[in-house]
């Protein structure tokens, strides 16, 4: 578990422990999709991952960690739908394939209401989402995670067992600091960042199908290069899988095969051994 030195050299206190699993989730893997700033897709990539892991047989859930921003219940035509409880656990919304959902968006009256909440409360959302909804047996909980690398950034990676990133992007020059804030964060994390997506590569002519590079040429291959990451997959702007998203129908209207690789590279990722509730987590090596 990572700690902060700066924290401890000066008597406060260490990282927070791990969030408990409760006994009636068994979720295998954790899986983050993360981004250095907002606007890059990282919502239509964990939603797509989602869409592509379930129709190939995998019990699926998504945790919505962008709790001010979240746009996956709308995604699956959940708008207007609101998460309820058993006993003292919150039940996951299910989509039309089912796939899990939790996001603040089911828990709030309306989805247009903003979430005015500060940085504990949100950290205190993030553990509810996890050790406090019934999430039963997942093959892949992917978390969708907000902009950056704040609050809710170093909660997830601290305190979920987060087992890879994928890293989404855009083909603009500002690629290199994107790449290098998500890198240097599952570096500090000890998480390993499974490959890097970018979006919003090209756009495809309807008559001649040639790629057109709208926001110039990609600088992924070399940045990628000198991090040593995986170039997964390249999506292109689509106006009609955007108005599917809008329209709640994703999971009809998502092409199979897309993002063949990085569906690949999250199905390579083992699972880990479910801890029992109450369990504390093994202490990391010195």
């Amino acid at each position: 578990m990572a700690t902060c030195e700066h924290a401890a050299a000066a008597g406060g206190q260490t990282a927070p422990m791990r969030f408990e699993e409760n006994s009636l989730s068994e979720v295998k893997r954790v899986i983050a999709v993360l981004s250095g700033k907002g606007g890059v897709g990282k919502s239509l990539v964990t939603g797509s991952l989602a869409v592509e892991l379930a129709r190939g047989g995998a019990k699926v859930g998504i945790l919505d960690a962008d709790i001010t921003g979240p746009s996956i219940p709308r995604m699956f035509g959940m708008g207007g739908r609101h998460a309820h409880g058993l006993g003292n656990l919150l039940l996951p919304e299910i989509s039309a394939t089912g796939i899990k959902v939790m996001s603040s968006n089911l828990l709030l009256q309306n989805e247009t209401d903003p979430v005015l909440w500060r940085g504990p409360v949100i950290a205190g959302a993030i553990k509810q989402f996890w050790s406090d909804t019934s999430w039963g047996p997942l093959d892949y909980l992917l978390v969708d995670m907000p902009p950056g690398t704040g609050d809710v950034a170093l909660t997830v990676f601290q305190s979920l067992p987060v087992d890879g990133i994928v890293v989404v992007t855009s083909p603009q020059d500002l690629v290199s600091m994107i790449v290098a804030k998500a890198v240097n964060m599952a570096d500090k994390m000890s998480v390993p960042v499974l490959g890097v997506v970018e979006n919003m590569s090209y756009v495809q002519c309807p008559d001649c199908g040639r790629a057109i590079e709208i926001f110039g040429e990609s600088k992924l291959d070399e940045v990628a290069a000198g991090y040593g990451l995986k170039v997964l997959d390249r999506l292109p702007i689509d106006p009609a899988l955007a108005a599917a998203c809008d329209a709640g129908t994703l999971e009809t209207e998502l092409a199979s095969g897309t993002l063949p690789l990085a569906l690949a590279a999250c199905r390579a990722v083992e699972a880990h051994e479910v801890e029992a509730p109450g369990e504390a987590p093994a202490a990391d090596a010195e």
